[in-house]
């Protein structure tokens, strides 16, 4: 479940970043740069910061079992 919810909030932020940056600012692609890179680290250190939060708000890691 919490896998899930960080694909789905870093593809969010992605698109918003993409759409601010046609409407509005090149610049904005920065934000996109900065989930990519946070994603590409954390498949190499295990530490994502979304998941720490999640962790907090009592979200539970998915279960070992396929589906």
């Amino acid at each position: 479940m919490r896998e899930s919810i960080v694909r789905a909030v870093a593809g969010t932020i992605v698109l918003i970043s993409i759409s601010l940056a046609y409407f509005v600012n090149v610049y904005w692609l920065g934000l996109a740069a900065f989930v990519g890179l946070n994603l590409l680290q954390s498949s190499f250190t295990h530490f994502c910061p979304l998941e720490k939060i999640l962790d907090k708000a009592g979200v539970e890691p998915a279960s070992s079992k396929s589906h």
